[in-house]
């Protein structure tokens, strides 16, 4: 690896490497791409030592050569569910009501509470006159007649049914607002920093609001923390009281890859609608809030999707068939350590673009022995065209112990005269 350059950082030295063309070739060697998490993140004080802050990313439509689709919504998202990466937005960070998109918060609670055993899909739910009197879209439950979870889950995802939404919060939480508490403790852990629910139905109040970046990322979690209930999501009718409603989502019909998720609508937030679709190993998501009608909100969702799969790749490195990156130690037992991110990482790039992501290092140097394994020691940003598009901590594969007072002088000497 070629030393670019070198700055002073007292008492450490940070040293900033581009990785050489064959070692990124390895590193490009394709795979099938896999779903894979966001990192932890080091504490702030490890992060400081290590390396110098990270540049911001920047959404991975910025390097592409094909702009995103124009789309008639107040505001968008689309991201890459295997990277994590955002794609493109348009005023990501605005505040909107949810609508009936807060349902999927409300599925997520129960889903939490389901996996924890707090529930049972075959548990039957009592029907309180506040659920039953629940207004907008409906069910149709009624007090004294047994309704399982199950069934509740398929009227709150597959009818929008409010009365189901509460009847769950309130088996969940006791009661609606207590219910509400838990959502907005899930909103908080999941970082979404601009949302905040007051009901579990998403039925019009001025402090129920969220945006669309939170919604792509609390949807993101729902469908790689809760795989065994997303299957809701596609169903694309249910029969309850004899009454049988289908699912408002249109592009279950329009496109077979699309298998979710939400659909929202009052006359204040206008049509909304949260979609993904799987094509391959790669899945997609789209955010599309404030359209004009049901058909512009398909319409609109269906050109991000295709656009993302069309113009993109998603591409894994770092996983056990590639190499870390090797750098020298000293005063240890071994002469060299690998340093990767603690988990694989799969990265987005505009398609025919992989050849030209160009991962660099930036890690204290000298590394000095004893290294425990998964210590950061810096991070590795992945930039295309001189812009990041992801920033990853970088850490020790394996541990390397402290040499015997011999080696460790030899490498002292050794060091003087480089």
């Amino acid at each position: 690896m070629k030393n670019l350059s070198h700055s002073a950082q007292s008492p450490l030295v940070v040293s900033r490497r581009v990785l050489s063309g064959a070692v990124l070739s390895a590193m490009l060697a394709m795979s099938a791409p896999v779903w894979a998490q966001q990192a932890p993140a080091a504490p702030a004080a490890a992060q400081s030592a290590a390396a110098p802050a990270a540049a911001s990313a920047v959404p991975v439509g910025d390097v592409s050569a094909v702009p995103a689709p124009t789309i008639a919504a107040k505001a968008w998202i689309v991201i890459d569910v295997n990277s994590g990466q955002t794609l493109a937005a348009s005023n990501p960070d605005m505040k909107i009501e949810p609508a009936s998109l807060t349902k999927i918060m409300t599925a997520y609670v129960v889903f939490n509470a389901l996996e924890e055993k707090r529930l049972t899909l075959e548990q039957t739910v009592p029907v309180s006159e506040h659920a039953w009197r629940t207004g907008g879209s409906r069910m149709f439950i009624e007090p004294r007649k047994p309704v399982t979870v199950d069934e509740l889950n398929q009227g709150m995802i597959v009818q929008s049914g409010n009365d189901a939404s509460v009847a769950l919060a309130e088996a969940v939480g006791g009661s609606e607002s207590a219910f509400a508490a838990l959502m907005n403790q899930e909103a908080e852990r999941l970082g979404m920093k601009n949302t905040h629910f007051v009901n579990a139905t998403g039925l019009p109040d001025p402090q129920h609001m969220t945006t669309a970046r939170d919604l792509a990322t609390l949807s993101a979690h729902l469908i790689t923390d809760h795989p065994d209930f997303f299957h809701y999501y596609k169903q694309k009718s249910f029969t309850y009281n004899k009454i049988t409603q289908p699912n408002r989502n249109r592009l279950l019909w329009a496109d077979p890859s699309v298998d979710g998720m939400k659909t929202g609508h009052t006359e204040s937030a206008g049509y909304c609608l949260v979609s993904t679709a799987l094509r391959g190993d790669r899945r997609v998501l789209a955010v599309v809030l404030g359209t004009d009608s049901e058909a512009t909100r398909a319409e609109e969702s269906l050109k991000l999707l295709n656009w993302s799969f069309q113009n993109f790749d998603t591409i894994k490195l770092f996983d056990k068939s590639q190499p870390g990156i090797e750098a020298r130690v000293w005063e240890g037992t071994v002469e060299n350590v690998k340093l990767g991110p603690p988990k694989p990482v799969s990265l987005t790039v505009p398609r025919g673009k992989a050849g030209d992501l160009k991962p660099v290092v930036q890690r204290t140097d000298p590394l000095i022995a004893p290294l425990a394994q998964g210590q950061q020691v810096g991070t590795v940003q992945f930039t295309l065209d001189g812009k990041v598009l992801r920033t990853e901590p970088l850490v020790v594969q394996d541990a390397v112990e402290r040499a015997g007072f011999f080696g460790r002088m030899l490498d002292t000497v050794k060091r003087w005269f480089q």
